[in-house]
């Protein structure tokens, strides 16, 4: 399936994952992925009375929350 951007190209839709296909991806358990989504902590949408999450946003919050320190040296630069 695709989408028509605003700037009138078409690209291709991104598959949505369910919420059982989060826990398996990040390894919690489903609780813990649903009390994530419900608090805005982890990106995800909800359709009717379901939980939808787009892959490349859970891919960017686990980039931006990853708990290992960058070289300060390198900041420096």
């Amino acid at each position: 399936m695709n989408i028509r951007s605003e700037s009138g190209k078409v690209a291709p839709m991104e598959r949505l994952m369910t919420l059982e296909e989060v826990t398996e991806y990040l390894r919690l358990s489903k609780d813990t992925v649903y009390r994530m989504a419900n608090t805005g902590k982890l990106p995800a949408s909800k359709v009717g009375s379901q939980w939808r999450f787009r892959k490349g946003d859970v891919d960017q919050w686990l980039e931006k929350n990853k708990n290992v320190k960058r070289n300060e040296s390198s900041d420096e630069e």
